[in-house]
């Protein structure tokens, strides 16, 4: 950063950093005892829509990296596209399998980025549900190397619990690199794996 950003003000972007993603089992841990929350064994890497033989060259390699694992029920991956125009790889594990579930996700958004990708990266989230059927998400936003919580309420609008997202964020400060701008903790509508 030079002399002319620092007057200006501006600031130098943060580097994506997926090994943070790495920190999500033992956060898991601390989420269900503090707030009862369990992993569903959902989670899926969001990317603007990207079309063309690189792409499909890509999701061809992606799916084969995690086919590997003989352990699985249906495709490693699934793609998928939201009413909003962004595409999700979704992947679904056993609710006990969250280890594997991360490196689903680090696979995912590893092949995206060595493929040229990254710049289309946007988030990924895991999802959570605790004993009376609320559901929360851990998002990852690729950009800024940071998490936060995401908790739709469950009567079926588009309304969030704060008070949860705000408790959660208290809970997992010492496990996660919580996003301080609560203003980037967008809403993740309608997301397949949450």
């Amino acid at each position: 950063m030079g002399l002319l950003d620092i007057l200006l003000g501006r600031t130098k972007p943060v580097a994506p950093d997926l090994d943070q993603l790495f920190a999500l089992p033992s956060a898991a841990v601390t989420l269900e005892a503090a707030a009862g929350f369990t992993p569903t064994g959902s989670g899926a890497v969001c990317f603007a829509t990207v079309e063309g033989a690189a792409f499909e060259q890509t999701h061809r390699e992606v799916q084969a990296l995690l086919d590997a694992d003989a352990d699985r029920d249906g495709p490693p991956v699934q793609l998928r596209r939201d009413e909003y125009g962004y595409s999700w790889l979704v992947s679904e594990r056993a609710p006990d399998e969250l280890p594997q579930l991360v490196n689903d996700l680090h696979a995912v958004n590893a092949s995206m980025e060595v493929n040229g990708f990254g710049p289309q990266l946007l988030c990924s989230l895991a999802g959570f549900r605790d004993g009376e059927g609320r559901t929360l998400a851990l998002v990852y936003l690729y950009k800024r190397g940071t998490w936060f919580p995401f908790a739709p309420l469950p009567d079926g609008g588009q309304r969030r619990d704060n008070s949860l997202e705000l408790r959660v964020r208290a809970a997992l400060g010492d496990d996660l690199r919580i996003e301080q701008d609560l203003s980037r903790w967008f809403p993740v509508w309608g997301a397949p794996g949450l």
